[in-house]
């Protein structure tokens, strides 16, 4: 059972270990470019999260009141 369990615990933990890397200074110009964004358009992506929350009833964690209906 024992070997079972660290080779359980080995494979859960050499991802992780590994996927952690220093990022060089040259390289950050490239990874802050647009196309790394989760949303490229914010406003977009504003309206459609205000879309969703509407429409599922909730407000997502945050204070604002309000219905399924989207009038807030």
């Amino acid at each position: 059972m024992k070997p079972l369990l660290f080779t359980g615990l080995l494979s859960v933990l050499l991802p992780v270990l590994s996927g952690c890397s220093a990022v060089e200074p040259w390289d950050r110009g490239r990874l802050a470019h647009d196309v790394m964004a989760w949303d490229i358009d914010p406003l977009k992506a504003s309206l459609d999260n205000h879309i969703h929350h509407s429409k599922e009833g909730s407000s997502g964690g945050g204070a604002a009141a309000g219905g399924g209906c989207g009038c807030n």
